[in-house]
């Protein structure tokens, strides 16, 4: 069986790397050939994450180079494409190939249609405000992180529609501390484009940490204006996002609440769940299932309920420890790859089995 990934980026790219890529050893030993495509380099989010300008001659030479991978889509069994072929541009090429008979799953992580129906450009907005509408509609089989994203793909009239959580690889994960030298470390773990969920949450963090004894720390953020709140920066890695989570005592997952933010996955909860640390966090979306409220951490809403929360779990260790646990087995047992990895195997094989 050969399938052509169509990525949205590279290996810097957390849902190409965690929805796609990490499931690439299991899928050779299945016995499945992926040839691997993104559509954008890892340099494309290296200038974006520091604030440069991408040039765009880049983007049309990549969106060319897609087009020459499309050309030869009809010598892979199934195409593997994450949101869309080609942002920003209507879906004729999904609906080309799907009338020449090419099979394509495609994945959704986040609410892209959001971006889409509410563009202000109008322009933008009467092209694409249907466009992954109709991109669903053509895929034999969509595949959803969480459920609100699956009932938009049922609604718009997706043949099929399954739903596969982001998960961690519980192999790597470990729940020991690292680094223990008595502060109280509240951690959130992202990207430069994410850290503005913060900016809901500054008063809570500032009266926490006003009566010192805690330390915020912020894993991937860049340089962000918190209102002269302090914090330490640590730069995010693939090699080093597990030993800077084990250093946390709490992991934080404040979010906004509209269209977008529902379609979240909540990955950064499963990462803090899978190295044992409890969470806090907005019970917005999927948040709301992946945290058992009072058993895994805490779901909060106003300020008052996350300073009580974290002030809680400061005083308590044990509880702290109880909760941590608690969550790595939720892990263990929901959000990991050696549960994932089967299922997906079977969605995809069952894309090229099934009859048009």
């Amino acid at each position: 069986m050969k399938v052509l990934l169509l990525s949205r980026n590279g290996h810097l790219g957390a849902s190409s790397r965690i929805r796609f890529y990490q499931y690439l050893p299991y899928l050779k030993v299945a016995g499945i050939d992926v040839e691997v495509a993104p559509l954008l380099p890892d340099e494309y989010l290296r200038r974006l994450y520091v604030g440069n300008r991408v040039s765009m001659i880049s983007i049309v030479l990549a969106y060319l180079d897609r087009l020459r991978c499309l050309l030869k889509s009809r010598s892979f069994d199934l195409l593997w494409i994450e949101y869309e072929l080609f942002p920003w541009w209507p879906a004729w090429i999904e609906e080309t190939i799907s009338r020449l008979g090419v099979r394509y799953v495609v994945e959704y992580d986040d609410a892209i249609f959001d971006r889409y129906e509410h563009c202000s450009r109008g322009l933008v907005h009467s092209l694409l405000r249907s466009k992954i509408d109709v991109v669903m509609r053509n895929a034999v089989l969509v595949i959803v992180g969480n459920e609100y994203l699956g009932r938009y793909a049922g609604h718009v009239g997706a043949k099929r529609v399954e739903c596969v959580p982001t998960v961690v690889d519980s192999r790597r994960y470990r729940t020991e501390r690292i680094g223990d030298d008595g502060a109280f470390t509240v951690g959130w773990i992202g990207t430069p484009g994410t850290v503005r969920y913060l900016n809901g949450v500054l008063p809570a963090l500032t009266e926490i940490c006003s009566k010192g004894r805690v330390r915020l720390v912020l894993v991937g953020s860049g340089k962000a204006d918190l209102g002269g709140l302090p914090y330490v920066m640590r730069p995010w890695s693939e090699q080093t996002e597990i030993s800077e989570i084990q250093r946390f005592d709490v992991g934080i997952g404040p979010l906004d609440d509209g269209p977008w933010e529902r379609g979240k996955c909540g990955y950064k909860l499963i990462q803090y769940m899978g190295c044992g640390r409890p969470v806090v966090a907005s019970p917005v979306g999927v948040n709301a299932r992946i945290v058992e409220d009072g058993a895994t951490g805490f779901l909060v809403r106003t300020t008052a309920e996350w300073v009580q929360a974290i002030n809680v779990l400061r005083e308590n260790p044990s509880l702290r420890a109880q909760m941590g646990a608690s969550g790595r087995r939720k892990v263990e047992n929901q959000y990991c790859l050696e549960v994932t990895a089967p299922r997906l195997i079977s969605l995809l094989r069952d894309a090229v089995a099934q009859v048009p």
